[in-house]
C-alpha cells in the first residue's frame, strides 16, 4: 500500500480528506522504473470541480497511453489544507503516487476560467516552483498551460514556460519526445524552450517582446529571436471520432459537481452567438460518428457503474444524429435505470417525443437560454431565437410534464436599453402564463409552475465580435439587476418567478483578466501575495484586495473594461490565429450594431475562415 503524503492526524482535521488520497476507480498507477517522463496534470480549483472536467479525463487517458509516460493529477488544496501545508512546509503532491510535484518533469495546468489565476500561483507556490518562469532552473518542471484562457495568455504569461494553443490531442506526444531528446542530450531548459517555440501551436512567452504606445495600447508584439513564429495557429483535431477518448473514466470516492459519464458528441457550434467565445474558438463543427458514440457509452457505463450519462457539446440539438443516439441510449439506459442528461438543447429544436421518453426515466428541470429579453437585442447578439420559438418550446415542455424551468439572460450586452431589461420580466411572465394556459388545474403539481430567472453580467471576451465592446461598471450592472428585479415583481405571475443575479465585482474583474495584457500579471502576483485564492468562490473572493493591488501596481481597471476600442487597435491576443479572422469578427461587430443577424453555418457560410482546416461542417 502506498504511503500517503498527509498523516492520519492531518486527514482527520481537514474537510473531505478523500480529495487528497487518490486511489479512485480507473486511476492509473505505474511502476516508476518503467517510466522516464512524469506529468502532473492540474486543474487549479478544488477536487470536486476538477474531477468533473471532461478535458482532464481525455488528456489523462491520452498521456497514460504514451510509452514511458505516467500522468498523475493534482488539484488546488482547499483553504483548510492550504493553511496546514504552509505551516508545516508540506510540498504539494500528486494523487496517484503522492510524490511532490517539484519532482515531476512537467506541470500541465488547464486554464478554464480567468478567476482561477491566483490558484495557479497557489499550486506553483505550494509545489516549491518559482512563480516567475524567468526564475526557474533546469531542476524545475516545465510549466505548460492549456485550455480556453490560453487564447489570451498575456495576463499570466510571466508564470508559464509554454502555452499550448488549441486542442491537446495533436501535439503533446511530439512535444514530450522533444523534451526527452533535449534532456538526454544534456541541453538546457532554455534550449528546449527555444525548440518548443517552433512546434506548431506552442507559445513560449520568453521569446516575445511587447512595446506600448503612450496611451497604453500595444505598439508592437513580436519575437525577440530569429526563427520564432510571429503568429501561432491553434491546434485542432479534425477526426474527433478516432482520436483519444477514455473508455474507463475516473470514478471519485466522493460526490463531485458533475458525477456522471460524459459523452462528447461534437465540438464547435454552428450558431455564431456574438458574445460566445467557445463558439468561435472551436470552429469548425466536427461531429463524432454515432456508432462510435454508442460503443463509448456502453463501455463507459460498464466501466464506471455510473447512474447517469450526459451528452456534451455547445449545442446538442445541432448534432445531426441526435434522435438515433437518444433512442439507442433510452432503450439501453431504461433497462438499467440510468438517467440521461441533455444539456445545451435549443428551445426551437426541442422534441416533445424526446422529452417524453427521457422523463419516463427521470424528470428534471429544463434550462432555456434566451440570453436577452427583447427580439431587438437577440438580433444584436445573433441568438437566432424569436419569442414564438421560446413560447413554443415552453409549451412543449409543459405539455411534456415539466413544471420547473430555468431561464438564463445576460445584463449589460452592447446596445442594451431599459426596454430590453423590461423584456426579461415580460418574457418570464409570459412563460409562466403559458403554463397556466396549457396545463389543466387537475394536472398541476403543487398548483403552480416555478420559473427561475437568472441573469449574469456580460463580459466581453477575445476572439468574439464583442471583443471591441465596452463593459459596464459595477454600479451600472447593479442598477440593471435592480431594474430587472422590480420589473419581475410588477408582473401578474411574479409569485411563480424566482430571480437570481450574479456578483458584479467578479464580472468586472473577469473583464480585466479576459482582455488584459502583461501589465495585469503584476496585479495577479501582488494580490496573490496578499492572500487571494479561490476567487471564483464568493465566500473567499475579496474584492478589496484586488482594488488595492491594482492601485499599488498603478494599473487602471477601466482601461481594460469601460474604454472604447478602435477596430484598428492591436490586441494582446492578436498574435494568435484561432481560425476565425479578425475581418470576420469586425463584420459581425458592425452587423451587431445594425441589429442584423447572420445565418448559422449549415444554412449559409459566413466566411469566418475556419474552412481552411479542411473538414467539419464547412464541407458537409
Amino acid at each position: 500500500m502506498k504511503k500517503l503524503a498527509l498523516s492520519d492526524d492531518i486527514l482527520m482535521k481537514i474537510e473531505k480528506p478523500a480529495r487528497y488520497i487518490g486511489g479512485e476507480v480507473n486511476s492509473v498507477v505505474k511502476n516508476k522504473e518503467d517510466v522516464d517522463m512524469r506529468i502532473a496534470f492540474c486543474f487549479p480549483d478544488v477536487y470536486e470541480i476538477g474531477m468533473s472536467h471532461l478535458g482532464i479525463q481525455i488528456l489523462y487517458d491520452m498521456f497514460n497511453r504514451f510509452d514511458g509516460v505516467w500522468c498523475e493529477r493534482v488539484y488546488s488544496p482547499w483553504t483548510d489544507l492550504d493553511a496546514i501545508m504552509r505551516k508545516e512546509n508540506i510540498p504539494l503532491f500528486a494523487l496517484e503516487s503522492q510524490d511532490p510535484i517539484k519532482d515531476f518533469d512537467w506541470l500541465a495546468i488547464t486554464l478554464q476560467y480567468e478567476m482561477c489565476y491566483t490558484n495557479v500561483l497557489q499550486v506553483l507556490d505550494l509545489s516549491g516552483i518559482p512563480l516567475l518562469a524567468k526564475d526557474r532552473t533546469d531542476g524545475d518542471p516545465i510549466v505548460i498551460g492549456g485550455g480556453p484562457c490560453t487564447y489570451n495568455p498575456e495576463p499570466i504569461a510571466d508564470f508559464f514556460d509554454i502555452f499550448y494553443i488549441g486542442e491537446g490531442e495533436t501535439r503533446y506526444e511530439e512535444l514530450i519526445n522533444l523534451y526527452r531528446e533535449c534532456r538526454d542530450s544534456g541541453l538546457s531548459r532554455k534550449d528546449f524552450l527555444r525548440k518548443a517555440a517552433k512546434v506548431p501551436g506552442m507559445y513560449v512567452p520568453a521569446f516575445y517582446d511587447v512595446t506600448y504606445k503612450e496611451d497604453g495600447t500595444i505598439e508592437c508584439f513580436q519575437p525577440n529571436e530569429e526563427g520564432i513564429p510571429a503568429r501561432i495557429l491553434k491546434e485542432i483535431e479534425m477526426d474527433v471520432s478516432h482520436t483519444y477518448y477514455p473508455e474507463k473514466p475516473l470514478v471519485p470516492f466522493m460526490k463531485i459537481s458533475q458525477d456522471r459519464v460524459v459523452l462528447e458528441i461534437m465540438r464547435g457550434c454552428i450558431r455564431g452567438c456574438r458574445f460566445c467565445q467557445a463558439g468561435q474558438l472551436y470552429r469548425p463543427v466536427r461531429e463524432r460518428d454515432v456508432e462510435v458514440l454508442k460503443d463509448y457509452a456502453l463501455k463507459m457505463l460498464k466501466n464506471t457503474g455510473q447512474e447517469e450519462i450526459s451528452l456534451s457539446s455547445l449545442s446538442s440539438s445541432d448534432y445531426s444524429k441526435l434522435p438515433e443516439l437518444i433512442n439507442f441510449l433510452i432503450e439501453d439506459c431504461s433497462k438499467n435505470h440510468i438517467n440521461i442528461s441533455l444539456p445545451s438543447l435549443r428551445i426551437d429544436a426541442f422534441s416533445l417525443d424526446v422529452m417524453s421518453k427521457v422523463q419516463d426515466i427521470k424528470k428534471t428541470s429544463l434550462t432555456f437560454a434566451p440570453e436577452a429579453g427583447s427580439q431587438r437585442l437577440r438580433n444584436v447578439i445573433n441568438k437566432g431565437l424569436t419569442e414564438e420559438d421560446i413560447i413554443g418550446g415552453a409549451t412543449l415542455a409543459f405539455e411534456g410534464g415539466w413544471t420547473r424551468v430555468k431561464l438564463y439572460f445576460m445584463l449589460g450586452l452592447p446596445t442594451e436599453t431599459d426596454e430590453d431589461i423590461e423584456g426579461i420580466a415580460e418574457l418570464s411572465n409570459k412563460i409562466a402564463a403559458t403554463f397556466f394556459d396549457v396545463v389543466p388545474k387537475e394536472k398541476r403539481v403543487n398548483g403552480r409552475v416555478q420559473i427561475v430567472t437568472s441573469t449574469s453580467f456580460f463580459v466581453p471576451k477575445p476572439f468574439t465580435p464583442f471583443q471591441w465592446a465596452k463593459q459596464c461598471t459595477k454600479e451600472e450592472f447593479l442598477e440593471k439587476a435592480y431594474k430587472t428585479k422590480h420589473a419581475i415583481m410588477a408582473k401578474l405571475n411574479q409569485k411563480s418567478i424566482k430571480y437570481n443575479w450574479h456578483e458584479a465585482d467578479t464580472a468586472v474583474l473577469e473583464g480585466v483578466l479576459a482582455r488584459g495584457d502583461r501589465k495585469v500579471g503584476n496585479v495577479i502576483l501582488n494580490v496573490y501575495k496578499k492572500g487571494a485564492i479561490f476567487d471564483s468562490w464568493s465566500e473567499y473572493f475579496d474584492n478589496q484586495k484586488w482594488m488595492d493591488a491594482f492601485e499599488e501596481c498603478n494599473v487602471s481597471m477601466d482601461f481594460y473594461t469601460t474604454r472604447e476600442r478602435s477596430t484598428e487597435e492591436i490586441f494582446p491576443w492578436d498574435f494568435i490565429d484561432c481560425g476565425v479572422t479578425k475581418e470576420f469578427l469586425k463584420r459581425e461587430w458592425e452587423k451587431a450594431q445594425r441589429e442584423e443577424i447572420s445565418q448559422n453555418c449549415r444554412k449559409q457560410c459566413q466566411g469566418c475562415g475556419a474552412a481552411r482546416f479542411g473538414g467539419g461542417v464547412c464541407f458537409s
